[in-house]
């Protein structure tokens, strides 16, 4: 674990104050910067928690920065300063608007009441994901899978286990959301909040209508800025498995240790958790049992010892009851954060993708503007000596037109007929081309060939075959090709510059409220068994008062003063064979 620990890529030190963005006119990726957010403040971190999830991670350092500015009454309240946390109250079940029932969540933030449904939660999360590609967007309870449905039927949407679970989870993704120093200035989290907004209108509004179908074809910084549309639109779709050819050493390290965390947690950590909460409920399942058989058994008695057997049957009840709220509190306080984590591994993984995804690209498009420039550079090489060759004929006509004809040529010239026009004479340095030279009509056709030539032959004649029209405007093409790619390979830098800082700061705001929750986790860990440890030990010394009042047995044999008692509960050693003996 040491060696685990040392590897991690992630600042932990919150003193760290990222540098500021350099000029954009000329990009290195090669160093990346903390990116600058002129529109949205950081929001104040909140001291203290009345429940342990989700930690600030921040409070031994409070933030000083507060808005002054609000775009609503949500904002205003999410930012005023004050120890605040989103409730959600209730879990109703109802079939408004909707043909079929279903669960609907009461929030409460402040004085706002709002209801939702869990697809709107995790429409809520999408939206944020699209809006802000490098950020860690908090992860939402998982579906219930195809087996809950299978061996629960009808019955799945009404399990109160599933329910209550849900209700914790969907609350600590809302309290992320309003501690995030970026995400709790959305105002689509703040319509989410507000119940007098119709939140299927937000969806089909700005900004979210406004949101491309490809984020990696979108600014970084504002997805919805389509400003930049059409160089946006050269840009490459790499896949997430595309190489590097210069990937950055810091993302490296981010994704291996990455993969290590969630191989942690999704593995034995995950594993030992629900296999130890397993047996706490069947040990608990068998404290319920054992305290009712000794509390029946104790009917069956009278005297000291009816009273010894029912305190034993309570002192066992108690142990049933605490031992089912540890289970509880394990459940709410160790494993469901821990399975919140296992899913912040899988974002980050996404997250680091992106960034994988958005390296890939600007190499691509730095590949197709070299390609574009060579094959400039070829089309123009041609055009020279296109032009070179043009010259060279045209003299050649001119001397020969000037130069006295010789006596073969003159003959050659007496014997064309009298009647022949002068434009058919053909000219020793013409250089003219047909437009199509047409079908061999000499040239034996293969059988079945005659409609395929005729038709290639009328595709040729629609085609502008000109060789120098054609160059010409292969030429204006690559060169309008260049000026997109450079504009698109412009911005791909600043994207990946902009990504790769935004996504490692974030990182390392997720490396402090990690390190916070683990210990609150560790914190909750302790407490809940030194409770239960508590609970049982004051039920079990109760029971032992009230065993040591049954009297000791009639045929015991007196103990001789040599004879020394051996410490112990009752300080003798019980022997069995005396007692079945009756000595």
């Amino acid at each position: 674990m040491d060696n685990f620990e040392e590897e991690n890529p992630f600042e932990t030190d919150i003193d760290r104050v990222p540098s500021e963005t350099s000029s954009t006119s000329k990009v290195n990726i090669s160093a990346p910067s903390s990116p600058r957010h002129p529109a949205r403040v950081l929001s104040p971190t909140s001291p203290t928690l009345s429940r342990p999830f989700p930690s600030s991670g921040t409070n031994r350092h409070p933030q000083t920065t507060y808005k002054s500015d609000f775009c609503c009454g949500r904002d205003q309240w999410l930012h005023s300063g004050e120890d605040l946390e989103i409730l959600i109250t209730d879990a109703q079940k109802t079939s408004l608007n909707s043909n079929t029932p279903y669960i609907t969540y009461i929030i409460r933030a402040g004085n706002a009441e709002a209801r939702h449904r869990y697809s709107e939660f995790e429409s809520l999360r999408s939206s944020l994901v699209k809006l802000y590609p490098t950020l860690i967007i908090p992860p939402i309870p998982s579906k219930q899978t195809i087996g809950d449905y299978a061996t629960k039927q009808a019955k799945a949407k009404e399990d109160t286990a599933m329910i209550a679970r849900r209700k914790r989870m969907l609350q600590t993704f809302l309290n992320r959301i309003a501690r995030h120093p970026i995400l709790s200035n959305e105002h689509v989290f703040h319509r989410f909040l507000d119940g007098e907004v119709s939140w299927t209108e937000v969806l089909h509004s700005p900004p979210l209508s406004l949101l491309p179908k490809n984020t990696l074809k979108a600014p970084s910084h504002n997805p919805t800025d389509q400003s930049a549309a059409s160089a946006y639109a050269a840009l490459p779709s790499p896949s997430a498995t595309h190489p590097l050819r210069n990937p950055d050493q810091r993302s490296v390290d981010s994704e291996i240790f990455t993969n290590k965390f969630a191989n942690h947690l999704s593995g034995p950590m995950e594993k030992v958790t629900r296999r130890t909460l397993k047996r706490w409920s069947e040990n608990a399942q068998d404290y319920s049992e054992l305290g009712a058989a000794l509390n029946g058994y104790s009917l069956n008695e009278n005297g000291a010892l009816a009273a010894a057997m029912e305190k034993t049957g309570q002192a066992v009840d108690t142990t049933y009851m605490s031992t089912t709220r540890l289970l509880q509190e394990l459940e709410q306080n160790f494993s469901e954060p821990l399975h919140e984590y296992a899913q912040f591994a899988v974002i980050i993984k996404k997250l680091l993708s992106y960034r994988h995804q958005k390296h890939v690209q600007y190499e691509m498009t730095q590949d197709a503007l070299e390609n574009k420039r060579e094959m400039l550079e070829e089309y123009e090489k041609s055009e020279r000596e296109a032009k070179r060759l043009d010259e060279a004929l045209s003299k050649g006509r001119v001397n020969g037109l000037r130069s006295p004809g010789s006596p073969a040529e003159s003959g050659v010239s007496q014997s064309q007929p009298q009647n022949q026009p002068q434009d058919e004479v053909e000219e020793p340095g013409s250089a003219y081309l047909p437009p199509h030279p047409g079908p061999n009509p000499y040239k034996r056709r293969a059988p079945g060939m005659g409609f395929l030539n005729a038709l290639s032959y009328t595709l040729h004649g629609m085609m502008d075959v000109d060789p120098e029209t054609a160059r010409r405007s292969s030429i204006s093409k690559t060169r309008e090709s260049i000026s997109q790619l450079e504009d698109a390979l412009h911005l791909s830098a600043q994207d990946l510059k902009y990504s790769s800082s935004t996504i490692q700061a974030d990182l390392d705001r997720f490396q402090r409220q990690k390190v916070a929750d683990l210990r609150e986790m560790s914190i909750s860990m302790a407490r809940i068994h030194r409770d239960w440890c508590k609970k049982n030990l004051e039920a079990w010394q109760a029971a032992k008062k009230e065993i040591e009042k049954i009297p000791d047995h009639p045929n015991k044999r007196p103990l001789s003063p040599e004879v020394r008692p051996v410490p112990g509960p009752s300080g003798l050693r019980r022997d069995s064979t005396a007692t079945v003996n009756g000595r």
